[in-house]
């Protein structure tokens, strides 16, 4: 009997925090305890993600790219699967970033790194993961410190406002490209086999031919990525404008 469980698969990424114009922090009126609380979840999500750019960069000086999974798979999966938080924060109304725009950003990661890195290994030496880990790896250690000093101090260097809204101009697009590029790596892998496993926010397709229907799907939801890409990038180049021009004034 085909069983088959609805694939919540996250139509577009982007770097979060900048695909709306809510931000990590939630303003000045939280209470301590939020905070503090906020405060050292920022600050761990930061040190899970400097071993990530630390091992990465480890294994590319020592071994070459085909060795940077092999580095990076714990901090790797411990830093992303504990980003699910963040949609927790959004439901509880802890930050005010709304559930719409936390869910897919957040998801389509929780996606890239279990459905299709940690469950089909063909495509774990390729180079497509290290264009991949370094750019969320980077875009993390900048976004973390950047809300980690807000909600402790309530400031934010203007160094490191500049860096948040400055690096996603190239480190996005060389994620999307490198998220895309191992969708279709894995796509030949998932015709023929008789299950497909996956993890997280998603589900399980265990059909005798289903494969099938998760490539037509897949191929499908990465088309309408890329047709969806003018629109957010250009939205988040919205967003670098208002937030360093406020910077700027004040």
């Amino acid at each position: 009997m085909e069983l088959v469980i609805r694939l919540l698969v996250p139509i577009c990424s982007c770097p979060p925090g900048l695909c709306s114009s809510a931000s990590m922090a939630a303003g000045d009126d939280g209470s301590a305890v939020r905070r503090l609380y906020l405060s050292v979840y920022n600050w761990v999500s930061f040190f899970g993600w400097l071993q990530v750019l630390y091992h990465v960069t480890l294994a590319l000086l020592g071994s070459g790219h085909q060795a940077v999974y092999a580095a990076v798979k714990l901090p790797l999966l411990f830093s992303q699967t504990a980003a699910l938080a963040e949609i927790l924060h959004s439901i509880t109304g802890l930050v005010r970033s709304p559930i719409s725009a936390t869910l897919p950003q957040v998801g389509a990661r929780i996606f890239v790194t279990w459905c299709i890195v940690w469950s089909f290994p063909e495509t774990q030496s390729h180079v497509l993961v290290t264009s991949l880990v370094l750019s969320w790896s980077i875009t993390e250690v900048i976004r973390y410190p950047f809300f980690g000093l807000r909600e402790a101090f309530g400031i934010t260097p203007s160094w490191l406002l500049w860096l948040r809204y400055s690096t996603f101009t190239v480190l996005y697009p060389v994620g999307l490209i490198s998220e895309l590029g191992l969708i279709f790596t894995a796509m030949p892998h998932m015709k023929g086999r008789s299950f497909y496993i996956c993890a997280a926010l998603t589900t399980i397709y265990i059909p005798g031919s289903g494969s099938d229907m998760t490539w037509r799907a897949l191929l499908h939801a990465a088309s309408f990525w890329l047709s969806a890409f003018p629109h957010m990038y250009g939205h988040m180049l919205a967003q670098r404008k208002k937030n360093l021009s406020k910077a700027k004034a004040a």
